[in-house]
């Protein structure tokens, strides 16, 4: 039995990625806790604290020699898996350097540190698949620049914009959430060692040089002072995953609509097998879209976990910090499955641009309304010329013609150069030049991306 679909055999393959899975397994998490004990026990080596051979001791300790199954037994009554843990590496060192194991430092230096390890990887799989997400919607952007489609308003049709616009707007949400990333990166990837209340007076004088020399064997920040119970850059994580979701949600959200059959602008990459019914062979349902805005409706409640972890009580808190290892793996790992499926839809969304003008034309001209009052306001004035295409769009709409065929049939708009109004070329050129200045925006926002 399974109590979360991202661990589950039938569902998880849907909802997260392999590669996020092994990121966050327990034969991870058990391999990060050893680098950060070995780190440890180096640094405090070279600080004359413990024997020179302790660090490649516990690197000889091989981490599928301990069986997480085994140490969550004993986690159940510990409370935390790092007693269990360290007791496990205890018995596998030698004798003389079983006493200098863990000196000084606490569970959850070593809970967190490794945790932080796990994020490192994960950040490294995001921000690959946010390049290739980005780099598709660009290219999309620029094929499609001059495309002309229906732009939409609450729903209704409002006024042409182009293809190219739409996806340029996809890719400069993901990317203004994306260049949040270095920052985060900055702030998360920070070693934790405090000691048992954060104070390091095991380590005297030496606890500054000792906590410089773990992070560093780690390729970490150094621990200013504890963060313990400064939840802040946990929090802070879950709320960018959130965000991320977010943006990708605002992309699936457009496919979704874009790819039903009254629209049929856009339709998902064909996979066969993929968006089939039991009862109806037909369909073929937009499963990329689904998975991402599913991640997004769980991520919002997930984060929220965190979020109440920063009231953490003095030096370690009851309860919020356990409640940590249920919502951050959970949000990556949605992350991971909702960024799968974006860049699948980057890089193989298949647009129509022949349905695209037909479905410009279907209101008749309704979509250049707001032109027609344009050109009619030098002569009628602003609040006539708009109260002259709100009663032709009513005869429009009781099937009297085009809105150009009934403006032209009124005295009002005599003189009127109603043809440029309804000419596609400004609405062209216009979405163009955004797209252009949007996809400007987003290489300038994820250069970062690219200089690894």
């Amino acid at each position: 039995m399974t109590l979360s679909a991202l661990d589950s055999a039938l569902l998880g393959p849907l909802f997260a990625t392999d590669a996020m899975r092994a990121v966050f397994a327990d034969e991870a998490r058990v391999a990060a806790m050893l680098r950060a004990e070995a780190a440890l026990a180096r640094a405090q080596a070279e600080a004359g604290l413990v024997p020179a051979g302790l660090s490649p001791a516990i690197e000889a300790v091989s981490s599928t020699a301990l069986d997480p199954a085994a140490l969550g037994r004993r986690t159940a009554v510990s409370g935390v898996p790092v007693i269990p843990f360290v007791k496990a590496v205890q018995g596998a060192l030698p004798p003389e350097l079983e006493p200098a194991f863990h000196k000084a430092t606490t569970t959850q230096d070593i809970a967190d540190t490794a945790l932080v390890l796990q994020v490192r990887d994960a950040l490294d799989l995001i921000a690959a698949d946010l390049r290739a997400i980005l780099d598709g919607l660009s290219a999309q952007a620029r094929q499609h620049r001059e495309t002309p489609c229906v732009g939409r308003t609450y729903g209704q049709h409002a006024a042409p914009v182009t293809f190219g616009f739409k996806a340029a707007i996809w890719a400069l949400g993901i990317a203004e959430v994306a260049a949040l990333l270095p920052s985060l990166r900055d702030r998360v990837l920070t070693a934790s060692l405090g000691g048992p209340v954060g104070t390091l007076a095991g380590l005297g004088e030496k606890a500054e040089a000792v906590g410089d020399g773990f992070a560093a064997a780690l390729g970490l920040h150094p621990d200013l002072a504890p963060w313990h119970t400064r939840r802040a850059r946990i929090a802070e994580t879950g709320s960018w995953l959130a965000l991320l979701m977010g943006a990708l949600a605002k992309f699936a959200t457009d496919v979704a609509h874009l790819a039903t059959t009254e629209v049929a602008e856009v339709a998902e990459p064909y996979v066969p097998g993929r968006g089939g019914s039991s009862a109806m062979p037909h369909k073929r349902n937009p499963v990329s879209s689904t998975v991402i805005l599913s991640a997004f409706g769980a991520a919002k409640g997930t984060s929220l976990t965190l979020l109440d972890g920063m009231a953490a009580a003095h030096e370690r808190p009851a309860g919020a910090w356990h409640a940590e290892w249920h919502a951050l793996p959970t949000l990556f790992g949605l992350a991971s499955g909702a960024l799968r499926e974006a860049r699948g839809l980057a890089q193989g969304l298949v647009p129509d641009s022949d349905r695209m003008r037909r479905n410009l034309d279907l209101t008749r001209g309704l979509l250049f309304a707001d032109a027609a009052a344009s050109r009619l306001s030098p002569t009628l004035g602003a609040k006539a010329a708009h109260a002259l295409v709100e009663e032709a769009a009513g005869a429009v709409r009781d099937g009297r013609g085009s809105l150009e065929e009934v403006l032209r049939a009124r005295p009002e708009a005599a003189g009127a150069d109603l043809a440029s109004a309804f000419d596609l070329g400004p609405a062209i050129r216009a979405g163009a030049r955004t797209a252009d200045r949007a996809l400007a925006e987003v290489s300038r926002l994820a250069a970062f991306l690219h200089s690894a």
